[in-house]
């Protein structure tokens, strides 16, 4: 039949099955990119992304399937896949305010696994129905192709391996091509043409449905031109610079008084320069009780580690006090640690190697007098960076009379959080652990070392100090100091549920939100 003459050409079945396949893939992969500026990148998310996209594909395949045998019209199949090419499309644009608006509402009546529930509802309005239609693909493929090809189980296995290697690609090529390139919205048009343009050259060989691919052909370069001004913090006005790596997103906004970098736009503060001002406020400040505790002052240097170097903020208040120490930054992140001298100040002096921060440890066999663990991203807690064996690593690396000092930024008021599993596996390690919860925020020092004369050096080092900020300021550490009594909630690499710890801080916060709200 005329209408199915490019149907007769196995190799644009193949590439039909081939790109849908990709798609899949890249829609998941750009979903959890999406994702993650409002809930985070943790396993949590990632499980929910991958759940429903599957449940989608499997709807799909049985919906194809009946469709192909009581309907085996191609022009339905190419007809959805324009549909899904469209809806792709869309999904940056339309996409992040239907996950901020499915999150506000769900905050209002759900206070127990919010993350869970709104990351779900927010996957299936959003991402579940392009994946439904792609996974109408192979099931009406196999329709066609056994109807005019020999072979059939050659044919059969032909297109399942292709759809295979097109989902193999579509998983390498966002991650570590388009995405760190030009970005999550054009990464959706990119895929979202590819189908366009093989249903529309199937509509253009049938000579149908010309008018709805020129409209779909229209809105794809609308969508692509307006994608220069794209942004995730769309309610946000002055954003200096909006970038992705393929860690995260990166956003850098300048006020009068300071220079910020966020990873997301919903928790918090990454790095921090100041203008106009000594210190920052906030834990990087508090982090500065560990060279005194460690016995470097201006006078005396040491050798300091810094594990989540972020652009520096920890490292240039270092840098300036104590001047003449060796610091190390470990940045996991290559487009953060370029931010840190192109908006953050970070002197030249201090070394950046971008590295995950155990393996930088596990390949090294240098002391510090001071290793600064910072890589504990809102829910986000690597979990490899969280156990026994990391910071048996840790102190292994750790002079005499060193001191690790960790950034935990999700205090709780409740028993056995995500923090209190920590300091137990850190007061596993080291015998004596100091908390230091910082005022007016959600942060939490945590201060480990073995030497039992550590507050001694650290209450004669602070008489010494010069500078009224940081003198006030280690005040105020010392006096929020207090000596943490251990359990029994450890963390190990074969067993650390740090995601899901950290959901329950996340519910409680949201909870003490909404009722302060309505008082």
């Amino acid at each position: 039949m005329k209408e199915k003459s490019i149907l007769n050409n196995k190799y644009f079945l193949y590439l039909t099955e081939f790109f849908s396949g990709m798609s899949v893939m890249a829609v998941e992969l750009g979903a959890s990119r999406l994702m993650a500026p409002y809930f985070s990148s943790s396993q949590i998310v990632w499980t929910v992304i991958i759940g429903v996209i599957m449940i989608a594909m499997a709807l799909g395949n049985v919906w194809g399937g009946r469709l192909a045998d009581k309907n085996p019209s191609p022009d339905r199949l190419y007809g959805r896949l324009l549909l899904a090419a469209v809806w792709i499309a869309l999904i940056p644009f339309a996409g992040r305010y239907l996950i901020g608006g499915i999150s506000l509402l769900l905050a209002v009546f759900i206070t127990k696994n919010f993350l869970v529930w709104a990351a779900l509802f927010a996957c299936l309005a959003v991402f579940a129905f392009p994946c439904v239609l792609l996974g109408t693909v192979t099931p009406s493929l196999v329709k066609y192709t056994v109807s005019s090809l020999d072979d059939n189980g050659k044919t059969v296995g032909e297109l399942g391996a292709l759809n295979t290697i097109g989902s193999i690609i579509g998983t390498f090529l966002p991650t570590f091509v388009t995405i760190p390139a030009v970005g999550t919205a054009v990464t959706f048009l990119i895929f979202s043409g590819v189908l366009a343009a093989i249903s529309i050259l199937y509509f253009l060989s049938q000579r149908k449905r010309m008018v709805k691919s020129a409209l779909a052909i229209v809105l794809i370069l609308g969508l692509g031109l307006a994608s220069n001004s794209y942004s995730f913090a769309f309610w946000e006005d002055g954003i200096t610079l909006e970038d992705e790596s393929i860690y995260n997103y990166l956003q850098v906004k300048e006020t009068d008084t300071s220079v910020i970098l966020s990873t997301n736009v919903l928790f918090g503060v990454q790095s921090i320069l100041m203008k106009n001002a000594k210190l920052t406020g906030m834990y990087y400040d508090y982090a500065l009780a560990a060279p005194l505790m460690a016995g470097i002052t201006d006078k005396n240097p040491g050798n300091i580690l810094i594990l989540g170097l972020g652009t520096g903020t920890f490292a240039k208040y270092c840098s300036e006090y104590f001047p003449g120490c060796s610091i190390e930054g470990v940045e996991i992140d290559e487009k953060i640690a370029g931010l840190a001298t192109e908006y953050f100040e970070l002197p030249d002096s201090v070394d950046v190697s971008v590295y995950d921060g155990r393996s930088y440890l596990s390949a090294s066999d240098k002391k510090y007098d001071v290793i600064m663990v910072d890589a504990y991203q809102d829910i986000t807690i690597p979990f490899q960076m969280s156990s026994v064996e990391f910071f048996t690593e840790v102190r292994s690396h750790l002079s005499d009379k060193g001191v690790m000092v960790v950034n935990m930024n999700m205090k709780s008021k409740s028993e056995d959080s995500i923090n209190d599993y920590l300091c137990d596996t850190i007061n596993s390690v080291f015998p004596y652990v100091y908390t230091a919860p910082v005022e007016n925020g959600t942060n939490c020092e945590t201060f480990a070392f073995m030497d039992a004369n550590i507050l001694d050096t650290f209450e004669k080092n602070c008489t010494s100090l010069e500078d009224p900020a940081l003198w006030e300021m280690m005040g105020t550490v010392s006096n929020r100091l207090t000596l943490y009594k251990p359990g029994s909630r450890i963390l190990t690499d074969d067993k650390a549920p740090v995601e899901l710890l950290g959901m329950r801080v996340l519910d409680e916060i949201i909870a003490d939100e909404l009722d302060g709200s309505v008082k």
